[in-house]
């Protein structure tokens, strides 16, 4: 599995009456941190709303994107960027790699210091947040991006992902004044939600490969068990303080353009469809409710808008999590349906999908298998993370995450048998 340098943070959040008056932050030390090109691929492959229609050819496509930026392998060692092939491209393009790293250089982290286990514990993102929690989130104005629900409680986490053109990929000192600026935000979020626990990771690309900045709450349950036996280096004790300002009842209200590139529309379901769910922290029930999304800037109504195709499965009863998982399996029976090339069979059960090259941006250096099972088969999610993480004992990186399964070989060797593929996703 490739690594990338991180620097650990802890912080605390110093409170007035008035909400956070400041933050304080010491770095507590770095050290290599495992990253899975297969993991990040999957995890970026499953960001969207599984509500809406998703084209695999535009799920290929971005796969395809993003790999060809980057480089790293089944075997121990850094993961890296096409630097030259980086700033070639338009600012666009160069953000959708930065910050699609960052969002799986993120969740490798809540796995490595949480114990974060994904297909177990609960994932949700802040733009696609589940019946349950419609109510207990502001919809509007700075948010984090993902939701992790562990044992100590659920724990947002905000990813960044930019671009750094130094020597120094890590900055010295007391960080930057955009990850001050970001860390404000999120303090002030998280006060205005009851004291909600966060964390923030801020991903450097540059010639000296892949590093990030990681921020963790000092008093926090999940900070509780926190696994820190991979950091190799201890880290400066100068604390760095900085005052989080008072925000101005005057001002617009903010919307911080990274963050918004659509509106998010919500029908309330009549309480005759769905009976209300209870909502933790939240008095009563809150309506089960449809999220509708749609481009920036586009005039529509209700009426003009299309159905969703999977209402009729997602008011069908039961938990939360029930109408979630129906909604998943759903849009993995369509992708199945959709994907016209089998590949070959997981444990028996078939899979069908594309083996995709990563030559965007020149003569391919990988290509990724992104398939899709017929029907789930068990998985020991704690043995994958093991064995991606393990420096010895595997060949394959590969990443199995219900039925998406993700697997990035080099190119010119043989391709794997699906004897070995199955040896390895299943253990």
């Amino acid at each position: 599995m490739s690594t990338v340098h991180a620097r650990v943070w802890r912080f605390t959040v110093e409170k007035g009456p008035a909400g956070p008056e400041a933050v304080q932050a010491v770095e507590i030390g770095q050290g290599p941190l495992p990253v899975s090109l297969a993991a990040l691929a999957n995890i970026n492959a499953l960001a969207c709303d599984l509500r809406r229609t998703v084209d695999q050819r535009v799920r290929d496509h971005e796969i395809s994107l993003l790999l060809s930026y980057l480089s790293g392998g089944a075997g121990p060692g850094p993961l890296g960027v096409d630097c030259g092939a980086l700033d070639s491209s338009s600012g666009h393009i160069r953000r959708f790699v930065s910050e699609c790293t960052g969002l799986g250089v993120m969740t490798a982290v809540s796995e490595t210091l949480f114990d974060w286990k994904s297909g177990t514990d609960g994932l949700s993102s802040f733009d696609v947040l589940p019946d349950k929690l419609l109510g207990a989130y502001a919809r509007t104005g700075v948010r984090p991006d993902l939701l992790y629900d562990l044992a100590a409680g659920p724990l947002a986490g905000e990813a960044r992902g930019r671009r750094r053109n130094t020597k120094q990929m890590l900055p010295a000192g007391k960080g930057t004044a955009d990850q001050r600026l970001r860390l404000q935000k999120l303090a002030t979020w998280s006060a205005k939600h009851g004291g909600h626990d966060y964390f923030m990771s801020w991903v450097w690309l540059g010639t000296g490969g892949v590093y990030v900045d990681i921020f963790l709450p000092e008093d926090s349950p999940a900070s509780a068990g926190l696994k820190t036996g991979w950091i190799e280096k201890p880290g400066s004790q100068q604390p760095w303080r900085f005052r989080v300002p008072r925000s101005d009842s005057r001002r617009r209200r903010e919307t911080d353009s990274e963050d918004y590139i659509e509106q998010v529309v919500f029908q309330d379901v009549s309480e005759a469809e769905a009976p209300g769910t209870p909502v933790a922290g939240v008095s009563g029930t809150a309506p089960l409710r449809r999220m509708i999304q749609v481009p920036t800037g586009r005039s529509f109504s209700l009426e003009d808008l299309e159905a969703d195709p999977l209402g009729a499965a997602a008011r069908g009863g039961g938990t939360s999590a029930d109408r979630a998982r129906r909604v998943v399996e759903a849009a993995m029976d369509r992708a199945f349906g959709r994907e016209e090339d089998p590949l070959g069979k997981l444990s028996g059960v078939p899979v069908r999908g594309t083996w995709l090259k990563t030559d965007a941006v020149g003569p391919a250096r990988y290509e990724v298998l992104v398939g899709v099972l017929g029907e789930r088969v068990p998985v020991d999610l704690r043995a994958q993370r093991h064995r991606l993480a393990a420096e010895t004992g595997h060949r394959l990186d590969l990443f199995l995450e219900g039925r998406l399964l993700t697997l990035v070989h080099p190119v010119g060797e043989p391709r794997p048998s699906w004897g070995l593929i199955t040896e390895e996703a299943l253990g």
